[in-house]
């Protein structure tokens, strides 16, 4: 039914009420606070899950780089006391994780002579129950367990699939000490009771060099052939049956020897095994590596601790620990991307505002003058500054300077733009009309509105320069490796060779790439949602 105006008419006065009545209305005072520009992109920032996670892991690795060199008992040296070939390419060993594979060990096959070798380490190392009943240093055995063993069908020869410790298999070595060295070590065997120097086998004879391995303590099945290291005899099962050889016989050579014996080892004609043997340095002594490690490392601090090779993302080819050398290396790549950043942000802001600001002629030639920098392939600049400048300024100095030539002009170029965007604005305008100065509309007007597109533009240049970097160490275009420092890229390059036998001594640096540079991608996006002007205020 359609409502006419006339029947309003006819509606009595006293059905009307006023909304207010003797009150004066006022406008009401804000309760909330005012938000500022920045405090309105962190607000959107946080509502970013993604953003603020990928921010989590860049302040991780962030502290992982800083904190580790300074606190890791080992160094990037490779030629530090810290770091020993002997244990290089050792597997990640933790004992959190070692339930899960962390432990130091992998899968093998092994031939008979092979596994014969492998099993025998750890066989001369032994404790002591309460009973005085000799029990197995299960810590001092190379193979952990053994899941089999089959014939090959094609040679007719048995295979082991075996579990081996890389840390233990080191085994056994053959040092020279001098005799305060040798007679510190004995003193060292008696007060603690741990056993460093075991005896020497007999086929070694008077000469130290015709056997390569201090582990071949046993009778081999044929003495000239001693580099398979097969036992003289098997049970029925295949294992091998061993049988101490060690020396026995006195001569000119034998080094008095007053410390703690292994109490099997056998006596002929009166005269104990020889765990020494006089040369031109002192002694030549055969260590159980491990204890030897610790002592070494005992006696540096001044018996105060020593400690055992333990390394939880294992080893490189020359025993560099891969944990300490990647948060060196992480270090290397966010000092240099972090310089490079702030001096291209300062660079590209006041090149881009002169050309963005005045225009015309001036923004003609410095555009032609960024456009011939630009073009300029990268890797052709790093290479011709780490040729013809790294020599003067080292390697480091003249990729910094190579990021740098170039790196500026994609702010720049921003910075134009955003000056192109805003100098014709009212607020500009007006600033303009009361006398504001160039430097003042530049730096107070134009350029804070412009700050979200720079920050963001600038933090992304962090990971590219470290993906740079690293892809130049890769390739061996510019090398970062020196005697107390390394490089993501360089660790890359280093493990490459090793990939299919040493999986891990790639996969961690690679790892660290992988997660910095997809952080940085998700961390740079959120910060452009969150500076973007057009979302200012929006409720997403």
């Amino acid at each position: 039914m359609e409502t006419k105006k006339n029947d309003y008419m006819n509606i009595p006065a006293d059905r009307f009420e006023p909304a207010v009545r003797d009150e004066k209305i006022f406008d009401k005072k804000f309760e909330s606070k005012p938000i500022g520009y920045f405090k309105d992109a962190m607000i959107r920032f946080a509502k970013n899950k993604s953003s603020l996670v990928a921010a989590f892991i860049i302040a991780i690795l962030l502290l992982f780089a800083i904190i580790v060199p300074f606190f890791s008992k080992y160094s990037v040296d490779a030629k530090s006391k810290e770091n020993d070939s002997a244990y290089s390419q050792v597997l990640p060993k933790s004992t959190l994780f070692a339930w899960a594979g962390w432990d130091g060990c992998k899968k093998d096959k092994k031939t008979q002579g092979g596994y014969d070798y492998l099993n025998s380490i750890g066989q001369e190392v032994y404790t002591l129950n309460d009973e005085g009943e000799r029990v197995a240093n299960e810590d001092a055995m190379a193979i952990k367990k053994v899941y089999g063993s089959f014939i090959d069908e094609l040679t007719g020869e048995k295979f082991y699939n075996v579990y081996v410790d890389s840390y233990a298999k080191v085994g056994f070595m053959f040092k020279d000490l001098s005799e305060a060295e040798y007679k510190a070590l004995q003193a060292y065997q008696n007060e603690t009771g741990i056993q460093v120097m075991y005896p020497i086998p007999a086929t070694y004879k008077t000469n130290f060099s015709a056997v390569s391995s201090a582990n071949v303590w046993y009778k081999l099945a044929n003495e000239v052939e001693t580099s398979t290291g097969e036992a003289a005899e098997h049970d029925e099962d295949g294992n091998p049956i061993y049988e101490a050889n060690y020396r026995t016989k006195e001569n000119k050579n034998a080094a008095d020897y007053d410390s703690i014996r292994i109490s099997d080892e056998p006596e002929a004609d009166g005269k104990w095994a020889v765990y020494a043997v006089k040369n031109q340095s002192g002694y030549k002594v055969r260590v159980l590596y491990s204890e030897y490690y610790y002592y070494e490392r005992y006696v540096e601090s001044g018996n105060v601790k020593g400690f055992y090779p333990y390394h939880l993302f294992g080893t490189n080819q020359f025993g560099q620990d891969i944990f300490v050398c990647l948060a060196s290396g992480a270090r290397l790549s966010f000092i240099l991307a972090f310089s490079v950043s702030a001096i291209n942000f300062i660079i590209g802001i006041a090149y881009g505002s002169i050309e963005g600001y005045y225009g015309g002629a001036i923004d003609l030639i410095l555009e032609r003058v960024s456009d011939i920098l630009s073009s300029v392939p990268f890797v052709v600049v790093a290479t011709l500054f780490n040729l013809h400048l790294a020599d003067r300024v080292g390697p480091l100095v003249s990729l910094l300077f190579a990021f740098v030539l170039t790196g500026w002009t994609g702010i720049a170029y921003r910075v134009r733009t955003q000056f192109y965007r805003f100098k014709g604005s009212e607020y500009v305008l007006a600033a303009r009309t009361l006398g504001a100065s160039d430097s003042r509309l530049i730096f107070r007007h134009i350029l804070p509105n412009s700050l979200g597109t720079i920050i963001t533009a600038t933090i992304l240049i962090i990971p590219g320069v470290i993906f740079s970097e690293s892809m130049l160490s890769y390739l061996n275009i510019i090398d970062l490796q020196t005697s107390g420092m390394t490089s993501i890229g360089t660790m890359l390059s280093g493990g490459n060779a090793l990939l299919s036998t040493y999986p891990h001594i790639i996969f961690f640096p690679a790892l660290f790439i992988a997660l910095l540079e997809i952080s940085f991608n998700l961390f740079g996006n959120g910060l452009r949602d969150a500076f973007n002007p057009s979302l200012r205020g929006a409720d997403e």
